[in-house]
């Protein structure tokens, strides 16, 4: 491959992952898909609608991960989820401290893109402060704090993280069948529990969301693992993966790509730093929610409604991106695309996420009771 076929082959890398992104910021937006939603509506209200609509959307991603590692369009292995060091700590850790700021931000770091783009400034503060909290947690300040402390709590998991790998190699089976035969067997079930209630299937936007959002997620595995993938860089001769932060096969993900993001727009005039398919996600999806928002005449400006209102949200921000960081993803990152590959990581993760919101609804009854 030439330099200009490759060049090429980085812009349509980057077009494709903005509309898949923005077909995600528009699904959305349209069914209100959010984790925090749908924890809330458990607790407060009993509905497990918003749940089945969450849990859909994971069984399609699980799938879909699956059936391209199958046909062999991706290689799992070269995922960030795939290392067989198994961070517990920080998954746990990380993810508590994320959930609990996703409260108090009111959403997690998508439904802070979905809000922005359907015209909240709230949004937009939350987005500059996780943002920056995030980088500071990438190469700053809570980095050296992150990487002395809790990182270091972790154990090794031949040959991977990802459950059926390590079933594989513990009873002998071959490793591409167990993945498979796992991935789909629990995408599955997923799925199927999540259409068994009735008041799912009666839901236009429970199916639409739960297998709408899945999609994208797998979409992205696609665009990236297989796309993006050149065997031979014209320069260093070398494989890799176009238009990634990290080198490796990535999905949606955006406590991290927030960063970069804002990193981009600082240094725009820098050369060095060009667009990567974490930053065009995060723009895709405030542009297709936008997009949805204006289609449906939903676009509201919304403003903080006090002082208070704001110091929850700026903390809650601050939470969000030093526990997204810290967790290696968000309810996305490692909610979605991680809980696709299987990966024990990112299931403890999305352990500590669950566990953080519930905290922080205690904490929100609290401040209601004493008030």
């Amino acid at each position: 491959m030439d330099e200009t076929t490759f060049q090429s082959l980085h812009a349509t890398v980057l077009a494709a992952a903005f509309a898949v992104s923005a077909v995600f910021g528009a699904l959305a937006q349209r069914t209100h898909f959010c984790t925090m939603g749908a924890i809330s509506d458990v607790v407060n209200m009993g509905d497990t609608v918003r749940l089945r609509m969450w849990a859909m959307a994971i069984g399609v991603a699980m799938i879909g991960f699956h059936l391209l590692a199958a046909a062999g369009l991706v290689d799992p292995t070269q995922t960030i989820y795939w290392s067989g060091r198994v961070i517990w700590a920080s998954a746990l850790l990380g993810g508590a401290l994320f959930g609990f700021g996703m409260v108090l931000g009111s959403g997690c770091g998508s439904k802070t893109l979905v809000r922005l783009g359907g015209g909240s400034l709230k949004a937009l503060v939350v987005f500059f402060v996780m943002g920056f909290a995030a980088y500071a947690t990438l190469r700053g300040i809570t980095a050296v704090l992150r990487d002395r402390t809790v990182d270091r709590l972790a154990f090794d998991l031949q040959p991977g993280s990802p459950l059926p790998a390590w079933l594989a190699q513990q009873f002998g089976w071959a490793p591409s069948s167990t993945a498979l035969v796992l991935g789909v067997g629990v995408g599955a079930a997923l799925v199927v529990w999540a259409a068994v209630h009735p008041d799912f299937r009666a839901s236009g936007n429970a199916w639409l969301g739960g297998l709408g959002i899945g999609a994208t997620v797998a979409a992205m595995w696609a665009v990236s693992g297989w796309l993006g993938f050149v065997p031979e860089h014209p320069q260093t001769l070398e494989p890799v993966y176009v238009a990634t932060q990290s080198g490796r096969m990535e999905a949606l993900t955006f406590t991290a790509p927030m960063a970069y993001t804002l990193d981009w727009l600082i240094y725009y005039s820098d050369a060095n730093k060009v667009l990567t398919l974490g930053v065009v996600s995060v723009l895709g999806v405030v542009a297709g929610a936008a997009a949805m928002a204006l289609a449906t005449r939903t676009f509201r400006w919304e403003g903080f409604a006090g002082t208070r209102d704001t110091a929850l949200h700026i903390v809650g921000a601050l939470c969000m991106g030093v526990g997204g960081v810290t967790a290696m993803g968000c309810t996305i990152g490692q909610g979605l695309s991680g809980v696709s590959t299987l990966s024990l990581t990112s299931v403890l993760a999305l352990v500590g996420i669950v566990l953080g919101a519930l905290a922080g609804f205690r904490f929100q009854l609290w401040l209601l009771e004493r008030d």
